[in-house]
């Protein structure tokens, strides 16, 4: 199961974020700056899966751009690391270029139908 799912640049500035399960707002900012630190440390020869706490951190990097989920651990990360790459390429193919501004106008329509 998916716990969360963040989309962070190489400043370690979350650009989009959305959490499935409830994490209280001062949690959710600890957590993003831990998580942000493990996968911005680590050097492209190494692994793009992470045993972190009591959940798995699946990453990619794009460019400047991070995409991190976090999952439990029955979860098949080979899975969630394609659900990455396709899900970026569903916004390249829709924005024909996915930029920083992408991801602020994608915050702002989720934003939108939460009303």
């Amino acid at each position: 199961m998916i716990k969360f799912f963040l989309m962070v640049n190489k400043q370690g500035q979350t650009r989009l974020s959305r959490y499935y399960e409830h994490v209280e707002i001062h949690k959710r900012t600890m957590l993003e700056a831990e998580v942000i630190k493990n996968c911005l440390s680590r050097s492209k020869d190494q692994c793009s899966f992470i045993e972190y706490k009591d959940f798995k951190l699946v990453y990619r990097q794009y460019a400047a751009l991070f995409v991190v989920v976090g999952i439990n651990e029955t979860e098949n990360e080979m899975a969630v690391y394609e659900l990455i790459h396709n899900f970026v390429e569903v916004l390249d193919k829709y924005f024909s270029r996915v930029v920083s501004e992408t991801l602020n106008l994608l915050q702002s329509i989720y934003s939108l139908s939460k009303l």
